[in-house]
């Protein structure tokens, strides 16, 4: 087994953060029960706010980021693993504070590692990714409220990864699902996932002070928070539900209960990060099978390590669609 390897590195130089490329020794990779060598990785949206220095994801540097990461066991001290079992790391601390999957190792500890299930390639399952997986955790908890035959679903920030997955999840299992997007160039790719119509985002963007409007939706599934998620509340019908899980539109919420105890709503958060264990073997499970999206290979784009900065970069404008994967083997 080769002792060096490759990975993105971000350094904090005078109060600048510096993304480089650099030969690492995995003798210096964190302690941990697993060491996998990383295959695939993808592109998210925390990924982005690692490599660009926020300390609110992670607080020291210098640091590899990438909360995702699918490959190869090279050893294990948990009797779970064994060298070539295929495997996916997603979540916890990965890429955080732990050296992540942007780098072609990575040593973390039994509890985080999921086997890959039969049905997905390690290839797939970063199409997936945490996105992905959100975007399942999201439909899995919406389904449990709202059925295909209660109406329309609302899907914002639908060209995002959470946003494309969810949409291409929710018409599998049969939804009526409406997109809401800010880029009518790519219309048409939402209604090849499977987007029965299309409203564009200034529509739900401007705050009506109103404290409640006119019952149009069953749910949704909500990506950016903000006054998007206001008016998405305000326009569900009686005993519908919404999940949201970003907040890249903004982190609050200014509005009544009066849509909770008018209409008896439900507003559920999701979190992938710390999706219990024993739950999260299941899913990737149903990832893999059921509700495999039909057009996964049209949900992505794959870039090379030395990509990241510039698709780092695009991330924050908002100007990446769907998936983006990253070849780690290259």
């Amino acid at each position: 087994m080769e002792k060096e390897y490759k990975a993105l590195v971000v350094n904090e130089v005078n109060a600048a953060f510096e993304q480089t490329i650099q030969t690492l020794h995995i003798d210096n990779l964190p302690k941990g029960d697993v060491l996998v060598k990383v295959h695939y990785s993808s592109i998210n949206y925390k990924d982005a706010l690692s490599a660009t220095g926020n300390k609110g994801i992670t607080k020291k540097y210098p640091h590899t980021p990438g909360i995702d990461a699918a490959g190869e066991v090279v050893s294990s001290l948990d009797d779970k693993f064994k060298e070539g079992d295929k495997v996916i790391v997603t979540g916890y601390d990965l890429g955080m504070n732990t050296s992540g999957g942007f780098g072609q190792y990575i040593r973390v500890p039994a509890d985080w590692v999921v086997k890959l299930p039969e049905g997905l390639s390690l290839k797939e399952s970063m199409i997936i990714g945490t996105a992905g997986f959100t975007a399942g955790i999201s439909v899995l908890r919406l389904s449990a409220l709202v059925k295909p035959s209660d109406g329309k679903i609302l899907v914002s920030g639908a060209t995002g990864g959470v946003g494309s997955v969810a949409l291409s999840l929710l018409s599998k299992l049969g939804y009526q699902t409406i997109a809401i997007s800010g880029k009518e160039t790519e219309y048409p790719f939402l209604r090849k996932l499977g987007a029965s119509d299309i409203l564009p985002r200034a529509e739900f963007q401007e705050v009506d002070k109103r404290p409640i409007l006119s019952a149009q939706y069953a749910g949704a599934i909500d990506t950016v928070g903000g006054p998007i998620l206001e008016n998405i509340l305000k326009s569900l019908q009686p005993l519908g539900a919404v999940t949201t899980c970003g907040s890249v539109s903004a982190t609050q919420l200014n509005m009544t209960v009066f849509p909770f105890i008018l209409r008896g709503i439900s507003l559920i958060g999701i979190s992938a990060q710390n999706y219990p264990g024993a739950l999260r073997e299941p899913l990737w499970v149903k990832l893999a099978t059921d509700w495999k999206p039909d057009n996964l290979l049209e949900l992505y784009t794959e870039i090379r390590l030395e990509d990241i900065p510039e698709t780092v970069a695009l991330i924050l404008q908002g100007k990446l669609k769907g998936r983006t994967i990253v070849n780690m083997l290259d």
